[in-house]
């Protein structure tokens, strides 16, 4: 067997330039903090008759912004594995579905519904985008699903998510993760949403996983005729990532029947 054989499937890091963003500004304010610990600098700067110590904001905003990127950086490797799956159970899976990923990447959500198939194909479809996902491109899904031993049940699209490329009623189900908010406007993501429902067919299930816009989408798919959405996240992981972000992560997890 060769190495190629055995290697591990490579989902990529999520937000690449955010994660790196965010251990430079978190290295800076620690650095910050140090020139004052160390006597390089007072970390001070006058104002009239006011000083503002800036050492304290320093090290507070420097250790929420290395603590951000490792968390982001921890769940793009280890934590998204886990994730994917909780996500998945919430489809009462035969085995036979037809599956849609919208925005699949490098396969992430794609492959673990392949693999939950049997005699069902999974397609994805993507316009790859590196900034959103390292190593973003067509054929990473398709040899991460060989390495997981379903590449026979697997296909991508390029496609753009606001013109799926299928029929009404195609799908059994459909996915997606942490892709539709990378559409900046609103009339765009209700345009995603819309085709989402269209290729649904009745009876079928999505489920949607993003970072913001959770009530944006839900009802775009009650004004889309989908019979029901619910909302399945964590209200209180949701609060507490708006919290810590400054409200630039809302999660929100929404399962839907056609």
């Amino acid at each position: 067997m060769s190495t190629a054989d055995t290697l591990p499937p490579d989902y990529g890091v999520d937000a690449p330039g955010v994660i790196r963003n965010l251990f430079l500004a978190g290295g800076a304010g620690v650095l910050l903090w140090a020139s004052k610990v160390l006597g390089w600098w007072p970390a001070a700067i006058a104002v009239g008759p006011v000083r503002f110590e800036l050492a304290p904001m320093g090290i507070t905003i420097g250790v929420v912004c290395l603590a951000l990127g490792a968390w982001m950086f921890w769940t793009s490797k280890v934590g998204k594995i886990r994730e994917r799956e909780r996500l998945l159970d919430r489809i009462p899976w035969t085995g036979a579905e037809r599956v849609l990923d919208v925005g699949c990447g490098r396969g992430l959500m794609l492959v673990g519904a392949a693999k939950r198939l049997t005699t069902g194909h999974a397609t994805g479809i993507d316009i790859w985008q590196a900034e959103d996902l390292s190593g973003n491109r067509p054929d990473a899904p398709l040899e991460n699903a060989r390495r997981e031993s379903v590449a026979d049940r697997v296909e991508v699209q390029t496609a753009d998510m606001r013109q799926v490329p299928f029929s009404d009623a195609t799908f059994d189900a459909v996915i997606s993760c942490a892709a539709i908010h990378n559409l900046y406007e609103a009339s765009d993501r209700a345009k995603a949403i819309r085709e989402i429902a269209r290729v649904l067919k009745p009876g079928g299930h999505a489920v949607i996983d993003d970072i913001r816009h959770g009530r944006e989408y839900a009802a775009a798919f009650r004004a889309a005729g989908c019979a029901k959405v619910e909302s399945v996240g964590s209200p209180a992981a949701a609060l507490l990532l708006g919290i810590l972000t400054w409200g630039s992560l809302r999660p929100a997890t929404l399962r839907v029947t056609r």
